[in-house]
């Protein structure tokens, strides 16, 4: 426990000085101040993992399967890995959000800050009741893996169709106008503003709402996908976290770049495929840990640089038209 308590108040601190230091004042993020802090989180991440390989040669933390340090630090990367892949699909939606409701850009932040706070909850809470049920009832974990399965098939004949999402069609739109009244006016960073009728949500609260609630959505495919490589409670929550609390920095670095990444899609599908098909055979076939990560991590890397090469060449074809 004294481990679980010092991770999250670490957790605590760090979006305590995000919100009341780095960005006290609301402010547009830039690419480069984006990508600074992308780098960052990323580089805290991995260096996290070298203190989940120190901390399971010590009885500091729980290890009810008895994984060697190494095998520790693997499973961490690639849950961080995983969450950070699927999580682009999220930055797409997000942006789709933030343009629906005309969000301005330096009140952007502030809208994630919170969005994260909540997702940090929402994971939580999830994953207590994944590894709950894996653990408990082993049959689940072929649940979980038809499911991720179905989910990449689904993707596969989606991508190029895929009816857009259109934030204030939404049934949370909808049922949140029926709780409170909204407002189609902004007021600097405030989630609610006083008018005739009495308080009312402003596009940042109803922004938030969304967001949260398809963070939700999203991570009905994530927690499993991490929980094919690990039933472990911290490692599955604290890669979770991690991936989580990058997220912003790397939204506001893709966000002018949505466009050129537009078939990583098909990475995801590799992925998601992968995991759902180790935890479907995981009986009968046992994948290595590192096999695992290589696989990840070439699946992301042939995913950018082949989404890079495409979008160069449309816009090489587009200019040649023009």
């Amino acid at each position: 426990m004294v481990v679980w308590i010092a991770f999250l108040v670490l957790i605590t601190l760090i979006l305590a000085l995000d919100l009341g230091v780095f960005n006290k004042t609301p402010h547009v993020i830039s690419t480069k101040e984006a990508s600074k802090w992308t780098a960052i989180w990323v580089t805290i991440s991995m260096l996290f993992s070298g203190v989940v390989y120190w901390l399971y040669t010590t009885d500091y933390v729980l290890n009810p399967n008895q994984l060697k340090p190494s095998v520790a630090a693997m499973k961490f990367i690639t849950g961080y890995l995983i969450e950070l892949s699927l999580s682009i699909d999220n930055i797409f939606v997000i942006a789709l959000i933030f343009a629906s409701f005309k969000i301005p850009k330096k009140y952007q932040h502030r809208v994630l800050f919170w969005g994260i706070l909540g997702a940090i909850i929402f994971r939580g809470l999830m994953i207590y009741f994944g590894v709950l049920l894996i653990n408990k009832f082993t049959w689940t974990s072929y649940i979980f893996g038809a499911f991720l399965l179905f989910t990449a098939i689904k993707m596969l004949f989606t991508t190029e169709d895929e009816e857009e999402f259109n934030p204030k069609n939404s049934l949370i739109y909808k049922i949140l106008g029926k709780l409170i009244p909204i407002s189609t006016h902004t007021e600097k960073e405030h989630f609610f503003i006083k008018t005739e009728k009495g308080n009312a949500a402003t596009p940042l609260f109803v922004a938030l709402i969304v967001i949260e609630v398809m963070d939700v959505v999203f991570a009905i495919d994530s927690v499993p996908a991490i929980l094919a490589i690990t039933s472990d409670p911290f490692l599955v929550f604290s890669s979770n976290i991690f991936a989580i609390l990058g997220l912003r920095s790397m939204y506001f670095f893709l966000a002018n770049m949505l466009e050129k990444f537009s078939h990583l899609e098909y990475s995801l599908i590799a992925i998601l495929s992968f995991v759902g098909i180790k935890m479907l055979l995981h009986d009968y076939i046992e994948i290595p840990e590192w096999a695992s990560l290589a696989f990840i991590a070439l699946a992301l890397i042939i995913g950018v640089i082949v989404s890079l090469q495409i979008s160069k060449k449309e816009k090489a074809s587009e200019k040649d038209e023009v």
